[in-house]
């Protein structure tokens, strides 16, 4: 029974998840003596969920239909974030409201003032958006005081922050920065759908037109392990360049390429084309799958004078989401690398799987459409 169990649980590693990308919002704070401005961006597709912004039901979320729930918009939003300045409660109010783009799609942008009792020396905030909807959700919080940034993410398990405004602890933001690392590269299905596509014939070898297994552990994890150095060493190279302005692509040729790199190396896996070791294919796609880590670096804003701790920090929290994967990953494989269950339905299966699901994002990411609709 157990065997069965992890069977199954080896199988779910395999085939691609279906779900959107869990959500971001990107508040952003200026402290001016008693006055706090602040500006909030919130995916137009949360709100729509939340309060209902497509008014004539046709997918599409037109200015007009926005700006007739500017109100309901507000009102919400606010009533999920709450302000105080040494231990006394901000009055906000909003002031304006736009739109921009991030890679992921629109967002609505509330720019709001909060009016304190006097120039605070901490601040506490209190955010609950979407937490009761999507507890995936993710609030990145910038705020600049005095030329100092600090940054801070909110979860359901970290709703409540405070801020000490004429103290930067550089620990704690390396640690904010690790923490999004780690979580960006969970929910980065493509990432990780890339991934176990070149680890899945790790366990094994090409004979004869065949797959066997491989007579032993330890050239199965030094395979693994050239693998998972290359991609790092790959994407932190694009990732620093494309992070500091360096390299910049646009995202939409950016993720469609990303897409078409997991359905080359899943189909590489049902008709081996590709005669290089496959450290090589996980190097140069991995200069790709680092602009895409780039972008969500970028949407959550590097910290004047700190670029260097973001930067590592946020680079080894995807290390470390990438070795828990491994981790998990690597000694199922190797137990069941001799069964059929493991060549024919997990290698053979779950690389059609990820080819197919992954096709589907490449024309979505390459037409601007949304064939995934669940």
């Amino acid at each position: 029974m157990r065997r069965v169990i992890l069977c199954v649980s080896l199988v779910l590693l395999s085939v691609p998840a279906f779900a959107h990308k869990p959500s971001d919002s990107y508040l952003t704070l200026r402290v001016q003596n008693e006055l706090i401005e602040g500006q909030w961006n919130i995916a137009l597709r949360d709100l729509d969920f939340a309060i209902g912004l497509d008014g004539d039901d046709d997918g599409l979320i037109t200015w007009g239909e926005l700006r007739t729930r500017h109100d309901a918009l507000a009102a919400y939003a606010l009533s999920h974030l709450r302000v105080s300045a040494d231990g006394r409660p901000c009055t906000i109010r909003p002031t304006e409201h736009l739109v921009d783009y991030h890679t992921d799609g629109a967002y609505a942008v509330l720019r709001f003032v909060a009016r304190c009792t006097a120039a605070p020396e901490t601040i506490n905030l209190g955010y609950n958006l979407f937490f009761d909807l999507d507890p995936l959700h993710r609030g990145l919080l910038r705020l600049d005081y005095k030329g100092h940034t600090h940054t801070a993410i909110f979860s359901p398990d970290r709703n409540d922050q405070e801020l000490e405004l004429g103290v930067v602890n550089p620990w704690r933001r390396f640690l904010d920065y690790g923490r999004e690392g780690i979580w960006h590269i969970w929910i980065g299905y493509d990432h990780i759908l890339f991934l176990l596509s070149l680890l899945l014939p790790a366990v094994l070898r090409r004979e004869g037109g065949h797959w066997r297994a491989v007579p032993g552990f330890r050239p199965a994890f030094w395979e693994v392990f050239k693998i998972v150095t290359a991609f790092t060493v790959a994407h932190s190279i694009t990732l620093s360049l494309a992070a500091v302005g360096i390299v910049s692509l646009p995202s939409r040729l950016v993720e469609s390429a990303i897409a078409a790199s997991v359905v080359l190396v899943a189909l590489n896996n049902l008709f081996p084309i590709l005669r290089v070791h496959l450290w090589w294919v996980a190097f140069g796609f991995g200069l790709v799958h680092g602009l895409g880590f780039a972008s969500v670096l970028i949407d959550l804003g590097l910290p004047s004078g700190a670029l260097v701790t973001a930067l590592v920090g946020f680079n080894l929290g995807v290390e470390v989401g990438q070795v828990a994967i491994v981790g998990v990953f690597l000694p199922l494989a190797f137990w069941m690398r001799n069964s059929w269950f493991y060549q024919r339905l997990v290698l053979g299966f779950g690389s059609l799987a990820i080819a197919v699901v992954a096709s589907v994002w490449l024309l979505e990411r390459s037409l601007n459409l949304d064939l995934l609709v669940f």
